[in-house]
C-alpha cells in the first residue's frame, strides 16, 4: 500500500475530494437507511449491528480509505440520533450549519495546534480577535474586555471557580438547585466547599434565600446565576441578583452556556438584562449558534483577569520569544493541545452576519412557541409553561412519572423520537429542546401524533384485564 496522503499542502485539496465525496455519499446512505431521528431497536439492536459493520477495527491488512470511510461512516450516520431530523429534540445538541462544518474541515486539514504561535500564526491572531468581539458583546462598556475558548459550559464554569479561588483563597459557591451539575463537579475538582444550592420556585433563583445565604455565610462568595437552565431553559432575575452581589460584596459569574446567543438577537436580548454585571460568564456557541462541538467561550470584562492562567513551558513560550514578540498562547486555555475552534465561528458570524443571526434564534424560538401553543390545544397533553429559551416541557395528561419515563423510551425504542425528561414541581416531564430552525408547524404536529399515539398504545397494552366469571354482565 503506498504511502497515504496528506491532508495539507498544495497538495492536500486534491487527495481530501475524492475522500470528502465518499464521505459525503456514506452520510447520505447512513441517514437513508435509519430513515428517522435515531435507529430503531436501543443498544441491543444499535450496538451489535454497529460491532458487526465496523468490525475488525484494527485488520492485519488494511482495507484502503474508501472502503474504511464508507463502511465506518455510514454504519456511524445510521446509528446515529440526528439532531437534524425534527424531532430529535432532547438535548442541548444542535443541528450544525454547513458552512460551521465546512470551516471545520478546514481546521483538521490544517491542523494549527494553539499552544504556541509558530503552530498557529494565522490562527492566533484570528482567535484573539474574534474572543475580543465576543467578549465585547457581553462586556460593551468595558475598557478591555477579553475571552478564552473553550471546550463547553464545563470548562468555563471550572474556569470561573478556578479565578475566583486564585483571587480569594477558597471561596463559598452560592447557586440555585436548578445550577447545572458542572459547578458542583468544579468545587470538588478544584478542593473548594460544595456549593451552597438555594431554592428555585418556578426555577429560577429565589432571591429572599439568596439575600438570607449572604448574610449568614462568612467567607468570600461567588454566586452562579444561570441564563438558560438545562430543565427548563429558565433565566434567572439576573439583574436583582447583580444587586445583591454588589449589597453582600459577593462575585457573580453567569452561566449563559444556553442563553447567551440570544445577545445576538435584538427581539430577545432583554431576557439578557444584567449579564454585563458580572464578574465572569459561559457561553456555548455549540448549542444555541448552531456549531459543531466544541465551541464554548468563557469571558471576563477586564483582560487581567485571566493573567492567573498564565504558565510557562520553554519550548512553547520562551521569554526571549515573548519579549522578541511572539504571542504567548499558554494562558489562552487550561489545555495545551487545542483545536483553532474560533475558525468556524468566526466563518458562521461572518457569513450570517448580525441579522443572519437574529433571524436563526428568532425562528427558533418561535418554533418552541408555536410547538406550545399546539400542546396547549391537545386535550390529552399537560403544558408545564411558556417557553423562556427553547425548550418545551409536557406530558400526556393523568399520566404518572412511571408512564412518562416508558412513554419516552418507547420513543426511543421505535426510533420515532428523541425527546428528554426533566423534573419540575414534583412531577416528571418530556423534555423538547428545540434548535432546529428548519423545523416546520407540520413536523411539530407530526411529533405530537406521535406522542399521542404512543400514549393510547401504553395504554392499551399495560391495562389489566379481568377474567369475566358467571353473572357478569358485558358493558
Amino acid at each position: 500500500m503506498p504511502t497515504p496522503p496528506l491532508a495539507g499542502g498544495t497538495a492536500g485539496p486534491a487527495a481530501l475530494r475524492p475522500l470528502i465525496d465518499t464521505v459525503l455519499t456514506a452520510l447520505h446512505d447512513g441517514a437513508a437507511l435509519r430513515d428517522g431521528p435515531l435507529p430503531a431497536g436501543g443498544p441491543d439492536t444499535v450496538t451489535p449491528r454497529t460491532r458487526t459493520a465496523t468490525h475488525p477495527l484494527i485488520p492485519g491488512h488494511g482495507t484502503g480509505p474508501h472502503h474504511a470511510l464508507r463502511a465506518l461512516v455510514t454504519a456511524l450516520t445510521e446509528g446515529a440520533a440526528d439532531p437534524a431530523h425534527p424531532h430529535c429534540a432532547a438535548h442541548l445538541h444542535t443541528p450544525p450549519l454547513a458552512l460551521a462544518a465546512a470551516a471545520d474541515l478546514a481546521a483538521s486539514a490544517l491542523n494549527p495546534s494553539m499552544d504556541s504561535w509558530d503552530q498557529a500564526p494565522a490562527a492566533t491572531a484570528l482567535e484573539a480577535d474574534l474572543t475580543t468581539a465576543l467578549a465585547t458583546e457581553i462586556y460593551p462598556h468595558a475598557p478591555s474586555p477579553d475571552a478564552v475558548i473553550t471546550t463547553g459550559g464545563t470548562e468555563a464554569n471550572q474556569l470561573a471557580l478556578l479565578l475566583a479561588r486564585e483571587r480569594h483563597g477558597p471561596v463559598q459557591t452560592v447557586c440555585a438547585t436548578t445550577t447545572h451539575h458542572s459547578i458542583a463537579r468544579a468545587a470538588w475538582l478544584l478542593g473548594l466547599p460544595e456549593p451552597v444550592a438555594v431554592p428555585a420556585p418556578g426555577g429560577t433563583m429565589d432571591l429572599a434565600a439568596l439575600d438570607e445565604a449572604l448574610t449568614t455565610l462568612h467567607r468570600p462568595h461567588l454566586v452562579i446565576a444561570t441564563a438558560g437552565t438545562t430543565d427548563t431553559g429558565a433565566i434567572d432575575p439576573l439583574d436583582a441578583i447583580a444587586d445583591l452581589c454588589t449589597t453582600h460584596g459577593a462575585e457573580l459569574h453567569i452561566d449563559a452556556a444556553y442563553g447567551g446567543p440570544l445577545l445576538f438577537s435584538p427581539t430577545h436580548r432583554t431576557l439578557l438584562h444584567g449579564l454585563h454585571r458580572a464578574h465572569s460568564v459561559t457561553l456555548d456557541l455549540h448549542k444555541l449558534g448552531w456549531q459543531p462541538a466544541s465551541a464554548g467561550l468563557f469571558a471576563v470584562p477586564e483582560r487581567h483577569h485571566l493573567t492567573p492562567l498564565h504558565h510557562h513551558a520553554p519550548y512553547l513560550n520562551a521569554d526571549d520569544d515573548t519579549e522578541a514578540g511572539l504571542p504567548d498562547l499558554l494562558g489562552r486555555s487550561l489545555r495545551t493541545t487545542r483545536r483553532p475552534d474560533a475558525l468556524k465561528i468566526a466563518v458562521t458570524l461572518q457569513a450570517l452576519g448580525r441579522t443572519g443571526l437574529a433571524d436563526l434564534i428568532d425562528r427558533t424560538l418561535a418554533t418552541a412557541h408555536h410547538l406550545a401553543d399546539l400542546i396547549t390545544k391537545t386535550p390529552t397533553l399537560d403544558l408545564h409553561d411558556r417557553p423562556t429559551i427553547s425548550t418545551v416541557l409536557f406530558r400526556p395528561t393523568g399520566a404518572d412519572d412511571h408512564t412518562v419515563a416508558t412513554l419516552r423510551r418507547t420513543l426511543l425504542n421505535r426510533g420515532h423520537a428523541v425527546l428528554g425528561r426533566a423534573h419540575a414541581e414534583g412531577r416528571l416531564w418530556l423534555k423538547a429542546t428545540l434548535l432546529n430552525p428548519h423545523t416546520t408547524p407540520e413536523d411539530l404536529q407530526a411529533l405530537i401524533d406521535l406522542v399521542t399515539t404512543t400514549t393510547e398504545d401504553l395504554a392499551r397494552t399495560t391495562t389489566p384485564t379481568t377474567p369475566r366469571t358467571e353473572g357478569d354482565t358485558p358493558r
